[in-house]
């Protein structure tokens, strides 16, 4: 699960370095940046950290070898992603119809491509919970609730990334 982790570390790293490289050479960026709705971003936030508490919850239930209870908190964490997701979906909506498309500039450019990679993330989280939740309610192979906790940790790390460098930074 590491080895997983440290080549998505060189991903997102790669992503956000040439965000930032960018976003310091060009002034335009704050002003193509402004359009971002904070709220939606910082609502977002809110559901990813709140999901990462039922991951944890779920992992405390698995050491414990209750894996019902972890598979009712994964599917807690699942559900999290899906307002995300949900949330994410209506946000681009209101963006794109707005004309802040992949193709508007730089910045629209780059806060696709990281939110886009970031979501991909998040959908393949929450296959892998569901996969591992379904032998958790079994009580087989619990140890893998703390595996899939850990990418679901990683992956809102990368949105802490995230939320500042897209929303805040204007």
């Amino acid at each position: 699960m590491w080895w997983v982790i440290a080549s998505e570390i060189v991903i997102f790293g790669g992503i956000l370095a040439s965000y930032i490289m960018h976003r310091l050479a060009h002034d335009a960026f704050a002003q193509q940046a402004a359009h971002t709705n904070t709220w939606i971003g910082a609502f977002n936030t809110f559901v990813l950290l709140t999901s990462s508490l039922s991951a944890v919850l779920a992992h405390q239930a698995a050491d414990a070898g209750d894996g019902k209870k972890a598979a009712r908190y994964l599917l807690y964490t699942i559900g999290g992603g899906a307002v995300f997701l949900c949330v994410k979906a209506v946000e681009w909506t209101i963006e794109i119809s707005s004309g802040y498309t992949i193709a508007s500039n730089t910045f629209w450019s780059f806060y696709y491509t990281a939110a886009g990679v970031h979501a991909s993330h998040v959908i393949a989280g929450m296959v892998l919970m569901a996969y591992i939740a379904k032998d958790a309610a079994s009580n087989r192979e619990l140890q893998r609730v703390e595996y899939v906790g850990l990418y679901w940790h990683f992956v809102d790390i990368v949105w802490i990334f995230l939320f500042p460098l897209l929303y805040i930074a204007k």
